[in-house]
């Protein structure tokens, strides 16, 4: 039995040996991995973690099938880096658009097709808030894009024509204007490869026809970490974080306002973390200025430790953020946003009562009968006699009541008649009488 087992194990090997056509052969297969809306932080996991899964499996190209308005530069040079890494070509299809850092990404690619009637171009640089973008930028970025225009083999020309207005090329574009392409008119100037109306007959034209067609999609944790991220997301998770830290700072201890608040701090430099734009030294600084105000809290430091606390909070969000600009601007709106909504939250709340649950509004006031010690006002003028010597302190007694009482300076034997001249609180202040 061993022999026959053997016998056939052996005979199987060799026609395996001698024969591998025999093998069923792996079907070739492509990648499309969408890239859609603003080319932000949160583009580079997704980007990589498909571009990763494609070289494993041995993907015979990837497809970028852009439709962006643009967005960060970086970003765009950092998933540029992630195509050239990349072993098997990488096709860029446009559709419907490609513009600014999008038009960057299409000519970082090995080949670019467009999809009728998509466009692409318009990549002046801009920074927010800036109404002038610094020459130095815009020479970075200019060539910045003749480069991948030249590798792919296009006009660099047209490239930078995309960038400076200043440019111009006859019968495409004129001074003052950024040239934007059609497809046809990037297929007639031969910025493009060619003009597939879908994903088969760019296959077809690369000669990949017969592949299969794998399509990826970011993950739950990838969409949501991009979406934490996001300009306005992440200043409303300021907002509320910095909300709720002075609505806890107004209540005695620690409460859900308190967790609300570590909570919303936890989902910014969570998604800023997760998404690759920050990390550790950012959430340490953030941790490390938390202890100081703390620190200010229950030792204090004339200011030393609170000062340092804030500064190092605040260093820590901006550092956080995709850029320094955003980074500021996140944190100066958030913190106004909040201390407004902080304020007119306790007005709120105090005017209807509520606020009352939570913080003691109500104060023993001298105007409501209160007082922290007897009110002795009443002696003055009063006539008594000294018990024990005053030397200058002693004891009298006045109105049938004895009372600790100071002489206004000079010594007073015991049994002699005193006056009451002033009385401070509890301090009574007599004179012999005379």
């Amino acid at each position: 039995m061993f022999r026959k087992v053997s016998f056939f194990i052996l005979i199987i090997f060799a026609a395996l040996t001698f024969f591998p056509n025999v093998l069923p052969a792996q079907k070739t297969h492509v990648y499309v991995v969408p890239v859609k809306g603003q080319i932000e932080p949160g583009l580079l996991p997704f980007l990589e973690r498909s571009l990763n899964e494609a070289a494993d499996t041995g993907a015979a190209a990837v497809i970028l099938e852009l439709d962006t308005p643009g967005g960060y530069i970086d970003t765009a040079q950092e998933a540029r880096l992630l195509l050239d890494r990349f072993p098997s070509p990488v096709y860029s299809y446009v559709k419907p658009h490609a513009l600014s850092a999008g038009a960057y990404l299409a000519l970082a690619a090995d080949g670019l097709y467009m999809a009728p009637g998509s466009i692409i171009g318009a990549a002046e640089p801009r920074i927010v808030g800036v109404q002038d973008t610094d020459e130095k930028l815009v020479s970075a970025w200019d060539a910045e894009m003749r480069g991948v225009a030249e590798n792919q083999g296009k006009d660099p020309l047209l490239a930078a024509a995309m960038v400076r207005k200043e440019i111009e090329i006859e019968g495409v574009v004129s001074p003052g204007e950024l040239l934007t392409l059609t497809a046809m008119e990037a297929e007639r100037l031969g910025f493009a490869d060619g003009t597939p109306g879908s994903i088969s007959q760019l296959l077809e034209i690369v000669g990949l026809e017969d592949a299969e067609v794998i399509r990826v999609s970011p993950t739950f944790w990838e969409n949501l970490s991009s979406w934490l991220i996001k300009p306005p997301v992440a200043t409303a998770i300021l907002t509320m974080a910095f909300l709720f830290l002075i609505l806890e700072v107004l209540t005695a201890g620690f409460g859900i306002a308190g967790l609300f608040s570590v909570l919303c701090f936890g989902l910014y430099f969570g998604g800023h973390y997760f998404t690759g734009v920050s990390g550790w030294p950012a959430i340490f600084l953030f941790i490390f200025g938390v202890i100081l105000l703390l620190t200010e809290a229950f030792i204090p430091g004339f200011g030393v430790f609170g000062l340092g606390g804030l500064v190092s909070v605040s260093v820590s969000i901006v550092m956080s953020a995709a850029s320094t600009e955003a980074g500021l601007k996140m944190l100066l709106i958030s913190l106004i946003v909040s201390i407004i909504a902080g304020y007119l939250a306790f007005k709120y709340f105090q005017r209807r009562g509520i606020l009352r649950r939570f913080i003691l509004l109500d104060a023993a006031t001298k105007e409501l009968g209160y007082s922290s010690s007897a009110d002795l006002q009443y002696l003055v003028g009063k006539t008594g006699t000294s018990i024990t010597p005053l030397r200058p302190s002693g004891i009298a007694e006045i109105e049938e009541s004895r009372f600790d009482v100071v002489s206004e300076g000079s010594f007073i034997p015991s049994g002699v008649t005193v006056l009451v001249v002033k009385t401070e609180g509890r301090r009574v202040v007599v004179r012999t009488k005379i």
